[in-house]
Order: structure tokens, then C-alpha cells, then sequence
């Protein structure tokens, strides 16, 4: 599983022309799963999700985490983080796990969000979606 968490003051999804989710500060994750990832991952990752300090303090170092800002999370699933490039100029995507695994544990990231008192809301898995953000700072980490 890869995530790559943006630090956001907004993000939004629209999908078909309808804002189907929106938040403001907080972290928009673009979420790939990987054919080897178990829930054990996406429970790992989500866990590592809610303690992140990356968010300033007062005197303007990154020690607050998402929950002492009050923030919330925005995931959208993103395949294409398992892109493989190595062999000619067209990307190959053998490595991002099928779709039926992909979606159960895309469901199963945003309800171990919540579950650690995140904020969660998510795009749609397999929709072409649009994608607006902030990025604050620009700060962005990935976790693998």
C-alpha cells in the first residue's frame, strides 16, 4: 500500500460534475493498494495516519498531529501509485492490486480512518474523478 498524504487547508472530489466530498484542513491521501497489502497494512498505515505531527505548533514547528489541529482526512484511491516504468515510455500497472481487492481494502483504509478519530471523507473508487487542493506548506509525506 502507498499513500501520499498532502497537508491541505482544502480538498474536493467531484465526480460527473457533483462534489461528492470536501473538506478543509487536513490531509488529502491518495490511496494505492498493492497486490501483497492485507488489511494488516491499511491498519497499519491508518494508525500511522492519525499520529502524524506535521502540523505546527505556536512557535511554528511541525508538532501537531491531525487531531490536535481538528482536521480531517480526504482519500481517494490512486492506482497509478503502483505505476511501473521501467520498461518503455508506457506505464504498467501489473503491480496495483485487482480491482474487487483494491476496492475492499480502499473501503477498509477509510473505516480504520475513522476508527482512529479521523474526519473521513472519500471519493469514489474506479470513477474519474477531479481532484482540487491546497496544499499547505507544500508538505506532503508518503508512507509505504
Amino acid at each position: 500500500m502507498k499513500a501520499v498524504i498532502q497537508r491541505v487547508s482544502h480538498a474536493s472530489v467531484t465526480v460527473e460534475g457533483s462534489r461528492i466530498a470536501e473538506i478543509e484542513k487536513g490531509y488529502l491521501v491518495l490511496l494505492g493498494v498493492g497486490q501483497e497489502d492485507d488489511r494488516a497494512t491499511a491498519e497499519r498505515i491508518a494508525k500511522k495516519l492519525a499520529a502524524l505531527r506535521i502540523f505546527e505548533d505556536e512557535n511554528g514547528k511541525t508538532n501537531l498531529s491531525i487531531q490536535d489541529v481538528g482536521g480531517s482526512v480526504l482519500v481517494v484511491s490512486q492506482f497509478t501509485l503502483y505505476a511501473d516504468t521501467s520498461h518503455g515510455n508506457r506505464p504498467g500497472f501489473t503491480l496495483a492490486a485487482k480491482p474487487e481487492q483494491a476496492n475492499e481494502l480502499y473501503e477498509y483504509f477509510v473505516e480504520q480512518c475513522e476508527k482512529n478519530g479521523l474526519p473521513t471523507e472519500h471519493g469514489q473508487f474506479g470513477a474519474d474523478m477531479k481532484v482540487e487542493l491546497v496544499n499547505d506548506g507544500p508538505f506532503t509525506i508518503i508512507l509505504t
